[in-house]
């Protein structure tokens, strides 16, 4: 079966293009000349049985992703689908199931089974599960297992750690932090070990020859992400992103949708030139960015330091932002923090798009306005970004013994500039 590029590319509207285009409101078409060009990706597994198709690309409204996942120290089967759930309910466009710890292959069938949006996983992390964190024991045959098994399974996305070289470790070592990526953690200690290169870029046509069986898109993964502003944009940043850019020819060469992931710590003066540089290196392939969060000042509060750097990025280029929680940088998040980030990175993902001019994307905001100058305060709360919040909000001081629902509690009823306005306009 072709994958969605490969369809593309043959001139073929495949049923995930129609999908993806009745809900952007777009022609079928202008879908289909993007991922033929490889400027766009519709993670669509056929094995993925509930899945509703999404296009993720610059010409197209920004997407978010939420992560979820069993903690080696907490949480269970239970608790990670009670996220998910809160995920889906919450607004999310993608989810990556980013656990660790045993019987991996039945959470994901679980968490897979009740997905009907885009469905990621880094395989490494199960890699090194199996070899029971032992690192030294990782193999590319291991690595090609767990793909295969994952992309069998259903998985859409899969994060690949490939461009990541021997080489540019020394790099990563005068950086203050170091590698904070997991995965880039991992294949870094591999290649020291065994003094050989990355398994994923030596076997690369192998694990696209999977990836293109079963149309699984490659999220390129940005294992020398920055993880901290001291080391945003530095060398070794930037030379793994060259490889990213020859990783994103090479998917397009086998018909293999991909996308590209972006950095995480990022001083706001650089998002712009970061966005820029990645469309140039890599061809316009979309790009995934974590945040970018501007500020390492904010711990438990980096849900906005990151909301913040992904609505610049997202204005600049970024397609699909991986939302960050106030737990960033502290502990697993809760269910209730799941959902704060969601909200929060909808908000960013919407103002970007405004910003952007995309078509009727303003709309909601100038209705809500509307409703709120003639303080039609359930239509305020219908059409906000999280009804539930604005509504308690509202209700929380509202003063029960006045009947009118003509002003609130911010300046009561006379000193209400919106009433004042509509006298105005009558006079």
């Amino acid at each position: 079966m072709p994958t969605q590029m490969e369809s593309a590319q043959s001139g073929i509207l495949t049923p995930a293009m129609h999908a993806a285009a009745a809900s952007e409101h777009m022609d079928v078409n202008i879908i289909r000349a993007d991922l033929a060009a490889g400027h766009a990706v519709i993670p669509a597994n056929p094995g993925h049985a509930n899945l509703k198709p999404a296009v993720i690309g610059r010409r197209y409204r920004t997407k978010i992703n939420a992560n979820i996942g069993r903690s080696p120290t907490c949480s269970s089967l239970d608790s990670e689908t009670a996220k998910l759930s809160v995920a889906l309910a919450a607004g999310t466009d993608c989810v990556m199931d980013l656990s660790v710890g045993p019987d991996l292959t039945t959470l994901r069938h679980t968490l897979l089974s009740a997905c009907p949006v885009p469905f990621g996983t880094v395989p490494v992390y199960e890699a090194l599960q199996r070899v029971d964190g032992n690192v030294e024991r990782l193999s590319a045959e291991l690595l090609l297992d767990v793909v295969r098994e994952q992309a069998e399974q259903g998985v859409d996305f899969m994060t690949l750690h490939a461009g990541i070289r021997n080489h540019h470790i020394g790099l990563a070592k005068k950086r203050k932090m170091g590698i904070v990526s997991r995965g880039g953690a991992i294949l870094a200690e591999w290649m020291l070990h065994h003094q050989c290169d990355n398994p994923y870029y030596s076997r690369w046509d192998d694990f696209m020859a999977i990836c293109r069986q079963h149309d699984v898109t490659v999220s390129l993964g940005d294992g020398l992400r920055p993880g901290c502003l001291a080391d945003a944009s530095d060398e070794a940043q930037f030379a793994e992103l060259d490889v990213l850019g020859e990783l994103v020819k090479r998917c397009r060469a086998q018909g293999v949708q991909c996308m590209v992931e972006g950095p995480g710590h990022v001083p706001l003066n650089q998002i712009a030139m970061n966005m820029q540089r990645e469309d140039q290196v890599c061809a316009g392939a979309p790009f995934y960015v974590l945040g970018p969060i501007v500020t390492d000042a904010a711990p438990g509060y980096d849900h906005i330091t990151a909301a913040i750097g992904a609505t610049i990025a997202a204005t600049h280029g970024a397609c699909l932002l991986c939302y960050v929680t106030p737990a960033e940088h502290l502990g697993l998040p809760t269910s209730d923090e799941v959902r704060t980030g969601i909200i929060a990175f909808r908000i960013a993902a919407h103002a970007a798009d405004i910003a952007r001019g995309l078509p009727n994307e303003q709309d909601r905001d100038n209705r809500l306005s509307d409703a709120r100058m003639a303080m039609d305060w359930e239509t305020v709360f219908n059409l906000s970004l999280d009804p539930e919040t604005a509504r308690n909000r509202y209700q929380a001081t509202r003063d029960l013994t006045v009947t009118e629902n003509d002003h609130c509690s911010m300046c009561g009823k006379d000193f209400c500039a919106v009433r004042r306005s509509q006298r105005l306009a009558r006079m």
